[in-house]
């Protein structure tokens, strides 16, 4: 049977911007309104990335409970007249069941230090994954118990709901934070290049778009997909070399348990370090360069930025593919002229996954930082071993000395 409708979601235009638009036509009115508070969100984005990681964490978090309140509410809103029981209960249950899960994992492996100075913490941490899977069985147990011979088949619907909803949201922005911890650089210029593509494209295609780029999204234009394409490349190139330059952005975010804060302080890799490359002979006589001095870092914004242009509005078209099966024109109301958080994000979640494979497929080594913080946790007599077998490495490499007594 077809799906029921949803009811539209209340224009939350501020009446005083209503007013002040109110000779224009319905076009350019949605273009200001996007335009004012495409604006502020970026301002209050700038102002958070100034407060610092712990910030930006809260700010991940928060943005993946309102993504999965409003996915979890279409769901109430297409079925609650079936009255299901214990539906939105469970739905939140699982949620901070999943968070839970996620979030231990961050701490046991970016807070060994941290953990390890609190015993009670200690307890949680080393069965960690058996909390985890019993306060799941325990969700899951609750909704066998809560199945109603009648609407068995719409009960599993929902239950089928919940988890994809959980995968969409909780899992990719745990991906998010990760890449945080990775460097400032790798959370800021993947979001930045999707926000960027999502202006230029809407900019190019309000004022050249002429050709329906998909059916999905109907005001999706080649003009405006094109246009957005090269404008996030170039962005993401010129803002990689300002972040490339501070410490702030590059170092990995790592908690200082001496001083109970986050700290980005370190020696900046060799992908942020200037070099020297040649320029192809092509392009020598178009430039008139034979070399230029550039951060490798801005090689991978290339990559970073292709992916969001041309990849990642896909994310946007199965957002559009979803809220047409459910003939909803937002998630939600949360922004006007915008729609709802998750119509903002959409494409985000798939960037996410994206950065998170690039680090570790291309860029990530082994880190020091965290073995040393996993051997701090070891017993004595553990280390000692670790200790008596990393020397008799390095003396059979010859870089130790055999008489050397440790």
């Amino acid at each position: 049977s077809d799906v029921p409708d949803v009811p539209p979601p209340t224009d939350s235009t501020p009446e005083i911007l209503k007013r002040a638009l109110s000779g224009l036509s319905a076009r350019w009115k949605n273009w200001w309104i996007r335009g004012i508070l495409t604006l502020a969100m970026i301002s209050v984005f700038f102002l958070i990335i100034y407060l610092g990681s712990f910030m930006l964490m809260l700010l991940v978090l928060s943005i993946q409970v309102k993504c999965y309140h409003e996915i979890i509410t279409i769901g109430y809103r297409v079925y609650h007249s079936y009255d299901l029981p214990w539906f939105r209960s469970l739905s939140w249950y699982f949620l901070l069941c999943v968070n839970y899960f996620f979030y231990g994992e961050t701490v046991a492996d970016y807070f060994a230090t941290f953990v390890q100075r609190r015993e009670q913490l200690q307890f949680l941490i080393r069965y960690h994954r058996f909390i985890s899977f019993a306060l799941y069985l325990t969700g899951f147990c609750m909704f066998v118990l809560s199945l109603v011979k009648k609407h068995y088949r719409l009960q599993f619907y929902m239950f089928a709901w919940t988890h994809v909803t959980l995968l969409i949201t909780v899992t990719q922005s745990h991906l998010v934070i990760q890449n945080l911890f990775e460097g400032m650089i790798w959370f800021l210029v993947p979001i930045s290049s999707v926000i960027c593509n999502d202006i230029t494209a809407y900019i190019f295609g309000f004022f050249f778009g002429r050709t329906p780029l998909i059916k999905l999204s109907p005001k999706k234009t080649w003009e405006g997909f094109i246009g957005g394409f090269f404008s996030t490349v170039v962005f993401g190139f010129i803002f990689s070399y300002f972040l490339a330059q501070h410490q702030y952005f590059v170092c990995p975010v790592e908690y200082n348990s001496e001083t109970n804060r986050f700290v980005t302080e370190c020696e900046p890799s060799e992908l942020f370090q200037m070099k020297k490359y040649s320029v192809p002979p092509l392009l020598q006589a178009v430039l008139g360069w034979e070399t230029v001095n550039m951060y490798p870092f801005q090689m991978h914004s290339i990559a970073l930025s292709t992916f969001a242009s041309l990849i990642g509005p896909f994310g946007g078209f199965f957002a559009s593919g979803f809220k047409r099966a459910f003939k909803i024109k937002d998630f939600a109301d949360t922004i006007p002229g915008h729609g709802g958080i998750m119509d903002r994000f959409d494409c985000q979640y798939l960037m996410a996954t994206f950065v998170h494979v690039y680090i570790t497929s291309f860029i990530r080594g082994p880190s020091p930082s965290k073995l040393l913080k996993q051997l701090l946790i070891l017993q004595p007599e553990q280390q000692l071993s670790v200790y008596k077998s990393l020397k008799s490495h390095l003396v059979e490499k010859g870089i130790l000395q055999p008489s050397l007594r440790g």
